[in-house]
């Protein structure tokens, strides 16, 4: 049976939108005394935008690693760990379910001591401190933003490019926060990054072919858990991804004559699953000295 999937992708995409923020946060940069980086903890380093790294320059970076509650919470540890460096902070949260103002606040103020002690020093009350929240698509930065302010200030949507404009939201006393549409980079040289974020959903599902995405999905979890895909769908396994996508349509009735698989139908019910967590908590990336 013939193995599918395998043909090399590279992904342009960059709406107008996201080249008027790109201008407008730089501009915006010179204001700001750190930046709050949202990452996606299923993908830290994939999803992470090299053009940020371009904008943000020599300032305090708070990372968040959203989602964590679908991530795999042993490798979220290391990720944290990895990640923090002298002007960095590291944080995972559940955005949606868990009390993120004082973890937040906590770690901006252990970011900015020098600063805040230099103002306290010169006997000036330290003002709160400005961050810009950035971050690629659907990572849960406007979902981050409402639930600092505790109230709806950002557009949400399960979907990439929600958020199309800055605007700053007062947290407390202690931060400032300036909100930023997400902004992904014009190109993904890397075809396995670019299929790390159609995997999670950063990117529209029209973008990459569903059947690439699904092969490339279901490559690494025969390589990495197994176990995951014979708990879901109690089927034989097989080495090949397309004869276990087959088997996983004749196990859901997915088939039309002749035991001829409905791919469109296959591929889409396990995207939603994987995308929903039923398969199990998954990180795709382990921290490494390629993860910068």
């Amino acid at each position: 049976m013939e193995n599918k999937g395998q043909n090399s992708t590279n992904i342009n995409w960059f709406p107008g939108h996201m080249t008027r923020a790109k201008r407008d946060m730089s501009e915006k940069m010179s204001v700001v005394d750190m930046v709050i980086e949202l990452r996606d903890a299923r993908i830290p380093n994939a999803s992470k935008n090299p053009l940020l790294e371009e904008l943000i320059q020599q300032k305090p970076r708070l990372i968040i690693l959203s989602k964590k509650d679908k991530a795999d919470p042993a490798l979220t540890k290391d990720w944290i760990q990895f990640l923090k460096k002298d002007d960095t902070e590291a944080l995972a949260l559940d955005i949606p379910s868990e009390n993120i103002i004082n973890p937040v606040t906590d770690a901006v103020k252990q970011l900015m001591k020098a600063k805040i002690d230099k103002m306290k020093e010169r006997g000036m009350k330290p003002r709160p401190m400005r961050a810009m929240v950035v971050g690629i698509p659907n990572v849960g930065k406007s979902t981050f933003i409402n639930r600092l302010a505790k109230k709806k200030i950002a557009q949400t949507g399960d979907r990439p490019g929600v958020t199309r404009a800055l605007q700053w939201v007062k947290v407390n006393r202690d931060i400032d926060v300036l909100d930023t549409p997400g902004v992904l980079w014009p190109k993904f040289d890397d075809e396995r990054c670019g299929m790390l974020l159609a995997i999670t959903g950063a990117i529209r599902d029209e973008i990459l072919p569903i059947e690439e995405v699904c092969m490339t999905a279901m490559r690494e979890l025969l390589a990495l858990h197994p176990e995951y895909i014979q708990k879901r769908y109690q089927i034989d396994m097989h080495e090949d991804p397309y004869v276990v996508f087959q088997r996983i349509a004749e196990k859901r009735k997915y088939c039309r004559s002749r035991n001829e698989m409905d791919e469109k139908r296959t591929f889409e019910t396990f995207l939603k699953e994987l995308r929903d967590d039923k398969l199990g908590r998954m990180t795709w990336e382990t921290p490494d000295a390629d993860s910068k």
